[in-house]
């Protein structure tokens, strides 16, 4: 015979209670941002870090593990904004939604990087700026990427464009078409920014050559090249620090 609610109502002793682990993991996340808002960002580790953007998009699971995870298979925080959306979602308890969300964290932290050059301000005044903005955009990309910054007369920025995309190690440069778009958009100075996926940012033979093709072809124009930085994971390097323009 079954007990009714008011013989269970009085069991000599209560019943055993399950754990509860979300509790754990509320407290755990409670934790992690309470530190974060004493220290700041920057006295956190990596994972620590990462493990607080990933609380932002998978609310109720312990990130930690996840955080990582995924600095072991990219190399660094910014290898893992970095990485593809397609190689994000092979790792185990990332989905397409949760990668489209990182995917917004890194787009929000690019433009925030961008809007600190000051576009008011000539660009050379802000060339630690300009460089970490590069880096972070282009230091761990998988392909090569060439980027132009376009000034004005007074060397302040008009426009920052990826001109083009190519390959692991090769990039087509059309210097003709750099010079066209330079005029369409009034631009009497110029930056060339590209990357070298292998993380070697010593320039080429070809990049040389490319530089010195394009400011050529400026100079009777009127434009001004600057530099030609070329942007790897171990740093960057300026082709006329080089003394190679």
């Amino acid at each position: 015979m079954s007990a009714g609610p008011d013989q269970l109502a009085e069991a000599p002793f209560p019943l055993p209670e399950a754990p509860d682990t979300h509790d754990d993991r509320a407290g755990h996340r409670q934790r992690v941002r309470d530190r974060f808002l004493r220290v700041g960002g920057d006295a956190l580790e990596d994972y620590e870090l990462l493990e607080l953007a990933l609380q932002l998009v998978i609310p109720r699971r312990d990130t930690k593990a996840l955080a990582k995870t995924l600095l072991r298979e990219f190399g660094s925080f910014s290898g893992v904004f970095n990485a593809s959306s397609a190689r994000l979602e092979k790792v185990k308890g990332l989905g397409s939604t949760t990668t489209a969300h990182l995917k917004v964290i890194q787009a929000v932290a690019a433009r925030f990087g961008r809007d600190r050059i000051d576009v008011e301000q000539p660009i050379l005044s802000s060339w630690t700026q300009l460089i970490d903005y590069c880096r972070a955009q282009m230091a761990y990309q998988s392909i090569e990427q060439f980027r132009i910054l376009f000034l004005d007369k007074k060397n302040r920025l008009i426009a920052d464009e990826v001109q083009q995309t190519g390959t692991v190690d090769h990039t087509p440069v059309y210097p003709r078409e750099v010079i066209r778009r330079s005029l369409e958009l009034n631009a009497t100075a110029l930056i060339l920014v590209h990357n070298h996926p292998s993380g070697d940012p010593a320039p080429s033979s070809a990049d040389v050559r490319m530089t010195q093709e394009i400011a050529d072809i400026a100079k009777p124009m009127g434009i001004t090249l600057h530099d030609h930085i070329v942007i790897g994971k171990s740093g960057h390097a300026s082709l006329r620090a080089l003394k190679l323009i």
